[in-house]
């Protein structure tokens, strides 16, 4: 063997190991293009369309434009909302590009989800925002103890800076600086911020020290002695703290707890 063929060989086998690296690459990219939430989201939409369609005889993939009108329209028959079907519209898209074919979405599915949006309704009922005399009488029910003051802080962090629940428990004790004017909250990453730049949001002292998310915070960190991790931990009957991060879901139940003891 020539120098010169032994030379091609290596250059050929470094090209190939250079492209394994970049289709990787490229997968994990392709990946992190929507959150996990809209991922899991997705999924389930989509086995909840395979399923529809078994049951009814029709092939989900590749779908036709008179089966997928046909399923929306059960949709808004069964009261879901325009923008939830809209989102399993996109699930169907999706997994049709995904394995190679074109997007199934005609003038005829769209004019469908326009008569959809004409006769059920556009507008979406959403849940009543809290307002401050609700926050005020729900820590009024707060109990004194560990659980009631991981709870003050979880409901005056969350109000002040009008964080979702996801934002909430993805909170470490790294993510928060306390300075002279209050709270700099570092959130990594959120649903409106699909590239992960992060944000910093700013949480001033409270006039009353009772109703203070600072001094709420303060109090958490001084109670349950964290110094790392997650923030917002779950509780057990005995007081103990988790070592692991709260859910959403528990941030959601811990609100309608209080909420529920005021009558809202």
């Amino acid at each position: 063997m020539s120098q010169l063929e032994h030379f091609g060989r290596k250059e050929i086998s470094n090209a190939n190991s250079l492209m394994t690296e970049i289709l990787a690459e490229a997968k994990l990219n392709i990946e992190e293009s929507q959150s996990e939430n809209t991922t899991l989201a997705y999924e389930s939409d989509w086995i909840q369309f395979q399923k529809w369609c078994s049951s009814y005889g029709f092939s989900s993939l590749p779908s036709s434009d008179d089966t997928i009108g046909l399923y929306l329209t059960n949709l808004a028959m069964e009261g879901y909302k325009t923008s939830s079907i809209h989102r399993k519209m996109s699930a169907i898209i999706t997994a049709h590009q995904d394995k190679g074919y074109g997007s199934p979405i005609t003038q005829k599915v769209k004019r469908v989800m326009s008569g959809i949006r004409r006769r059920y309704g556009s507008n979406e009922n959403g849940k009543k925002p809290l307002l401050v005399g609700d926050i005020l009488s729900m820590l009024k029910q707060i109990p004194d103890n560990v659980k009631g003051s991981r709870d003050k802080a979880l409901l005056l962090i969350g109000f002040a800076g009008a964080f979702r629940r996801s934002e909430l428990v993805n909170l470490d004790v790294e993510d928060i600086r306390i300075d002279q004017k209050g709270l700099v909250v570092m959130i990594k990453k959120s649903k409106t911020d699909q590239y992960g730049q992060g944000q910093s949001v700013g949480i001033p002292f409270g006039r009353n020290k009772d109703t203070c998310p600072v001094e709420a915070y303060r109090s958490w960190l001084r109670i349950s002695n964290l110094q790392k991790g997650p923030i917002f931990r779950p509780i057990n009957r005995h007081g103990q703290i988790q070592m692991k991060r709260l859910s959403d879901k528990a941030v959601a139940l811990i609100v309608k707890e209080y909420a529920n003891t005021v009558g809202l």
